[in-house]
């Protein structure tokens, strides 16, 4: 009976997960104005488009494709992508750890991913400052 409810429980909290962001209803504290339509160019202040395009003029991503600025992407989601993974390595050091059950090899192991994660994740935080730091001085 439990080798049934262990995955039929992990089964219902992982859909519970993936279905809760649909439940969210947020209010919109701005009118609703029906005689103008929302996706015409000529869109009021208070639509949704022209709130995108007002974020969009105000990004620092622009649509031109140079050379700079394609590099800078690439270096940029590189950084991020390299963050994500020594911050789950953390968690993974972490689970390691909660579930050794005091086993002393185990503990060691998992702290070992800890301090290494940690130490990539500040290698990768200094790198993404020295980039920001050139891109800044160069643009």
């Amino acid at each position: 009976m439990k080798k049934i409810l262990k995955p039929l429980f992990g089964i219902l909290i992982l859909i519970a997960l993936l279905i809760l962001p649909f439940f969210v209803f947020a209010q919109d504290d701005t009118p609703v104005d029906d005689t103008a339509s929302e996706f015409t160019e000529e869109a009021s202040p208070s639509t949704p488009l022209s709130k995108l395009n007002e974020i969009g003029d105000k990004s620092v991503f622009t649509t031109d494709n140079t050379l700079p600025s394609v590099v800078g992407m690439i270096v940029n989601a590189a950084l991020s992508l390299l963050g994500i993974i020594f911050v789950i390595l953390i968690i993974v050091g972490g689970f390691k750890w909660m579930t050794a059950g005091g086993n002393e090899e185990s503990v060691k192991t998992a702290t070992n991913y800890i301090k290494r994660a940690i130490i990539g994740l500040i290698i990768t935080l200094s790198s993404y400052a020295i980039w920001e730091f050139i891109l800044k001085r160069l643009l």
